[in-house]
Order: C-alpha cells, then sequence, then structure tokens
C-alpha cells in the first residue's frame, strides 16, 4: 500500500527502534524518567520556552493549554478550520468549559484586523473571550505557513487586549523548514506551544507543550487529571529524541514529494488541486460531480490510500516513508481512477 492519508501513518525506522530498546527511563509522574526529561528539555529549548511537558497526544497538548489559559465559561478565538475546534471531539467544551468561536480566514491565517473585528464588548451577556489559537502549519488550509509577520503582528494585537495566545503547531517542524523561520521565532509569538513527533517525524507517539514554568507545571497537573500520566514514557520519548535529531531537516523531502504529488495530479483531466500553493506535505484535490467515497474504495483496492474530506473531495499527505518512486506509481493509479472520461 502507498498510503497518503496522513503524515501518522509512519512507523519507527530501524535505528529509531533501537533507540526505544536502549532507552534509559524511570517513573516519568514522579519525574525520573532521564530520557523523558532529555526530551523536554531539548523541545524546550528549541522552542525558546522555559519548560516542556511529554504527553501522549496533539490533541492533549491543545487541550492542556486550554484549560491552563481559561475559565470556565470563557471563549477562545481560532481560524474555522481550526484542528481544535473541529477535530478534537469537543474536548474544549467537556475539558475545560470554554467556547470556541471561529474566524474566517484565508488558508486558515487571519490577520490582527480580523481579531479586532471579532472582540467582544464587556457584557453579563457574553462570554469573556481569553485565547487565541494559531495553527502552524495549517491543516484544513492544505498545510499553509503562517507568514511571521501576521503571527506578530497578531500576537500583538492580542497581548493589547489582554489576551493569550497559544499555537497548535503540530507541524511547525514543517513550517519552519518551509519558510526558513526557526521554531524558536515563531514560538516567541505565542505564550504556549504544542507540537508533535509522530507525524512528519516519525515517532510512533508523543507530543510536548512548552511554554512558561508555571504554565508547564499547572500543565503536569491537568495532564495527570485527564488520564496523560506516564510511568516508563523514556521508551516512547527516545523515539521522539531520535526523531529530533535526525529527522527534521529531512522534511524538505516531504515538501518536495508532495510538491511533485500535486503537479502530477493538475495533469489528470477531472482533477482540480484546491486554490493556494502547496507550501509543505500537504495536498487537498476535489473531483467536481463525482463521488469521493466510492473513489477512495477504488484507489484503495489499487494499493492507495488517501482521505476522502467532503462529497468530492480528498487529502493526500506525504512523510518519512513515501519516496519520489511511491508518488510516481500513486499517480499512474490516480490517473486510472481519477481521468474523467
Amino acid at each position: 500500500m502507498i498510503d497518503l492519508r496522513s503524515d501518522t501513518v509512519t512507523q519507527p525506522t530501524p535505528q529509531m527502534r533501537q533507540a526505544m530498546a536502549e532507552a534509559a527511563v524511570g517513573d516519568d509522574v514522579f519525574g525520573d524518567d532521564p530520557t523523558v526529561n532529555d526530551l523536554e528539555r531539548l523541545t524546550a529549548e528549541l522552542l525558546g520556552k522555559e519548560a516542556a511537558l511529554f504527553v501522549p497526544s496533539g490533541t492533549m497538548a491543545n487541550q492542556l493549554a486550554v484549560r491552563c489559559h481559561t475559565r470556565g465559561g470563557d471563549e477562545a478565538l481560532m481560524e474555522a478550520g481550526a484542528h481544535i475546534c473541529n477535530h478534537e471531539a469537543g474536548a474544549a467544551a467537556a475539558l475545560s468549559g470554554v467556547t470556541c468561536r471561529a474566524v474566517q480566514g484565508r488558508r486558515g491565517i487571519f490577520t490582527a484586523a480580523d481579531l479586532l473585528g471579532h472582540l467582544r464588548a464587556s457584557d453579563v451577556h457574553l462570554p469573556p473571550t481569553r485565547l487565541v489559537c494559531v495553527e502552524n502549519t495549517h491543516n484544513a488550509g492544505g498545510g499553509s505557513v503562517w507568514p511571521l509577520a501576521a503571527l506578530a503582528e497578531l500576537a500583538r494585537t492580542a497581548y493589547d487586549h489582554g489576551l493569550a495566545v497559544h499555537m497548535d503547531g503540530a507541524r511547525l517542524w514543517n513550517a519552519s523548514v518551509a519558510s526558513g523561520v526557526s521554531e524558536k521565532e515563531f514560538a516567541r509569538h505565542c505564550d504556549s506551544v504544542g507540537v508533535c513527533f509522530s507525524k512528519g517525524l516519525g515517532a510512533p507517539v508523543g507530543s510536548a507543550l512548552a511554554g512558561s514554568g508555571e504554565l508547564v507545571s499547572r500543565a503536569r497537573h491537568y495532564r495527570k487529571m485527564y488520564g496523560g500520566g506516564m510511568r516508563q514514557a523514556g521508551i516512547l520519548a527516545a523515539a521522539a529524541l531520535y526523531a529530533l535529531r535526525h529527522h527534521r531537516e529531512r522534511l524538505t523531502d516531504d515538501h518536495a514529494n508532495a510538491g511533485r504529488l500535486a503537479h502530477g495530479l493538475a495533469q489528470i483531466s477531472g482533477v482540480q488541486l484546491e486554490e493556494g500553493p502547496i507550501e509543505t506535505n500537504i495536498v487537498y484535490f476535489r473531483t467536481p460531480g463525482r463521488n469521493a467515497a466510492a473513489l477512495v474504495e477504488d484507489l484503495r483496492r489499487r494499493g492507495v490510500l488517501v482521505l476522502d474530506t467532503s462529497r468530492d473531495g480528498f487529502r493526500a499527505v506525504t512523510h518519512l516513508m513515501i519516496g519520489p518512486a511511491d508518488i510516481d506509481a500513486a499517480l499512474s493509479v490516480f490517473a486510472q481512477v481519477l481521468q474523467k472520461t
């Protein structure tokens, strides 16, 4: 199978498995797993934050941030396609009592002016706005990268109005490689940042939340409350450490393969690429007038996996286990199945 459903489908490389097998471990809930501690220190350093916390998933990293920055009954502002709003099972409402309010952006990016237009007056009838969330890269925006100047201006506006800023940086590593802007420079404009090790970097499990020492201390308490306290987690942290040290620069390969895929899809009659450039490793496309679910099943039978995202829409994501030859083979199958006759 050529699996383009997500960059979460990667499997550990032999070298990563060796690092996991040889990891020094302890009990992380007691704070004495040396490999977890090393991972948290390195992550905080890369993001320019005082501390970081290893957690099982990106959803938990985001929801810990929401919990730490808000109180029940508050509101968080984010772009309409944000993962926190749409793909985390209503967790902000269920776990923190927080309403997600959508800002309509373009390819997942919204401006300081958009933020100003959504600020609420102080009124007993209205939920207080406490938090602004940005997603970088933006999944539903086609793997789009936040321009640094736009992020900086948005953050200044948020801070001027007493709001906290959290970045869902599940694919921040991709954003950094694609833009040439360091993760630390992106993170400098946010109070907290979540990053993922199990997407493009190829680790089997894990994310981290970074921020001030005080915020991470509170997040550690909520991690335990949410069932995220892990014991000999160094086995997993070792994979994340290996990924950070060896798999970040190679993300350029994934971006090149996504461009190769998009170029090939554009040559197939009946296929329309979603508007906008291919900035990182995500490609959205459509087959107007044809049922995506049925086409996905036909592709699967021929050895290619993609996700259907709407009645006639698809998403394909390149990753560690996909090379140029896989892209060319997938394009051959796409042409057989998707070509409009």
